[in-house]
């Protein structure tokens, strides 16, 4: 068993899925994060946006569990995940998309989506969650359905993330923390990637995005939390973001 189990706690009695205050994060001596707040509700994409550096994918770390030194409240589902380990918060159904993919390289297409399968959900009124199969993945992912018998090692960038997203997704989440995921693939594949976030929010699965590149974002994002050395300085709908060039400018622009 954890040695830190999520503990229950009250629900706000509305919508909301993911509830963080007051995140700090170290690396060693070096903090990174200072007193973050963050809400993300059900049905929402919500984009965590800054430069290199600013501690997005940190933040993300911290809610999955991940960072050793850590401090702050983070409640999701009607738990207290903060001190919890990483493999207890994936099973309450947070999923985590990190940004370096690590994928299974000598394992098949299909082989990695099982390694990632956990059992259907419900949400609290007892209506049934997201459900996810490997078939209905390859409807979402045709580039996936083409190849399912490839090892993930001998797939291209994109691919690979695409593999990853599908195979976080095999564990039904009711919350997706996606990072970075335009970085570095293709024009195309970022084309197909907001496609994707898109569709399954249709399908009711929110998402927190890392991502610093702004088209993307305005895509696909309803708000925005702005991240600069480890402190959110803004936040509003993603509409109001991308109208505020004096916020872009200061904390988005390379």
């Amino acid at each position: 068993m954890s040695p830190n189990p999520p503990k229950h706690v009250p629900m706000d009695g509305g919508d909301t899925l993911l509830d963080a205050k007051g995140l700090c994060a170290w690396y060693g001596a070096a903090q990174i994060l200072y007193d973050v707040d963050l809400q993300v509700r059900r049905g929402e994409v919500v984009a965590l946006m800054g430069r290199n550096g600013a501690g997005k994918s940190t933040t993300l770390k911290t809610l999955m569990g991940l960072m050793a030194k850590r401090r702050g409240n983070v409640a999701f589902m009607g738990h207290d995940i903060s001190k919890s380990d990483p493999h207890a918060v994936a099973r309450l159904g947070l999923g985590f998309v990190p940004e370096d993919r690590r994928v299974f390289a000598d394992l098949t297409v299909l082989e990695n989506l099982e390694v990632g399968r956990q059992p259907p959900r419900q949400w609290a009124d007892g209506s049934a969650a997201p459900q996810w199969t490997a078939q209905a993945l390859f409807k979402l992912f045709p580039n996936l359905g083409e190849m399912p018998d490839r090892p993930g090692g001998r797939m291209s960038g994109g691919e690979q993330q695409m593999l990853t997203v599908a195979r976080t997704l095999m564990g039904n989440p009711y919350l997706v923390l996606l990072d970075e995921p335009s970085e570095g693939v293709a024009p195309v594949i970022v084309e197909q990637m907001a496609q994707m976030i898109l569709e399954l929010k249709a399908q009711g699965v929110s998402i927190l995005l890392s991502e610093q590149n702004m088209h993307f974002a305005e895509l696909v994002s309803d708000r925005a939390y702005v991240l600069e050395k480890g402190q959110i300085r803004y936040q509003a709908t993603m509409a109001e973001l991308a109208a505020n060039d004096e916020v872009r400018r200061a904390y988005l622009s390379v």
